[in-house]
């Protein structure tokens, strides 16, 4: 598959990574758009392919008192808002098998967790939708392993896969993103690296994931050099007082420098 397929989706053609961004749930309608808002200028400005990102609830949750959404067609509604508002593309993650048709009225792509992606009925669920699935590596799978669930979704009957890094667990509570695992999984399917959720630090013992958001250009820096397809950044104006995964999200008032960074390594490794 190719970007073109994705509807609304803008600036195919400056050769540049494209970009999963937004909170990470859907929290109200005013803070979703003025999140969208801001992203959208600036990846206009810089003439990156753009898929605003949200979920619509939160299924995986560490303790049962833990925020996990809004009412999901209210969710999903917001969400088909800042597509129709801003003009641009919708992605967000399913948990369950009916999840897929629900969310596949509302949205362009449909997100596989990584605990969930060797649900077969669930990757073949949303195969079957017609979207584009992007299936997030689970922290317990190698690299290779990811073939058989980009095989599942042809097997379905569709092409429109991704895959996403989102780091591989080191001893219990740290994740390691291992780089040699990226041109690997180009071999399946465009591969993303999901910058915020593989520095994420998940804490057993508070049932509270911390994070390193310190490092966010860091891993974003060596994703672009190792030729990444695109990259899942999570952001919000407000990050400490985040409903969800705060801790390891991107400030907004720093998302523009990290992206021009980003544009200028993107330039400079495909001249080498």
């Amino acid at each position: 598959m190719t970007l073109q397929d994705i509807p609304k989706i803008k600036n195919t053609n400056s050769n540049n990574f494209f970009l999963l961004c937004g909170p990470c749930a859907i929290e109200g309608e005013d803070m979703a758009l003025k999140i969208a808002e801001k992203v959208v200028t600036i990846t206009n400005k810089l003439e990156i392919p753009y898929i605003f990102k949200g979920s619509f609830k939160k299924a995986n949750r560490s303790r049962i008192d833990s925020f996990t959404g809004i009412g999901d067609e209210n969710a999903l509604k917001i969400l088909r808002k800042v597509s129709e508002t801003f003009d641009v593309p919708t992605v967000t993650d399913i948990h369950e098998i009916s999840d897929a048709h629900l969310a596949a009225q509302y949205v362009d792509v449909l997100q596989i967790p990584a605990f969930l992606v060797r649900q077969t009925d669930l990757v073949v669920a949303a195969a079957k939708t017609g979207k584009v699935v992007n299936l997030k590596k689970g922290q317990f799978m190698s690299p290779e392993a990811m073939k058989h669930a980009v095989q599942k979704v042809k097997d379905a009957g569709s092409d429109k896969a991704w895959i996403t890094d989102r780091g591989t667990m080191f001893g219990y509570q740290d994740m390691i993103v291992d780089f040699r695992g990226i041109p690997t999984m180009r071999q399946y399917a465009p591969t993303i690296l999901d910058v915020t959720h593989s520095l994420q630090q998940p804490n057993q013992t508070a049932g509270v994931t911390g994070g390193r958001p310190d490092m966010i250009e860091t891993i974003a820096r060596a994703g672009i050099v190792n030729n990444v397809d695109g990259l899942f950044i999570e952001t919000h104006f407000d990050p400490a007082n985040a409903k969800s995964d705060g801790a390891n999200m991107l400030h907004l008032d720093n998302l523009e420098k990290l992206l021009t960074n980003l544009v200028a390594i993107r330039k400079t490794i495909q001249s080498l």
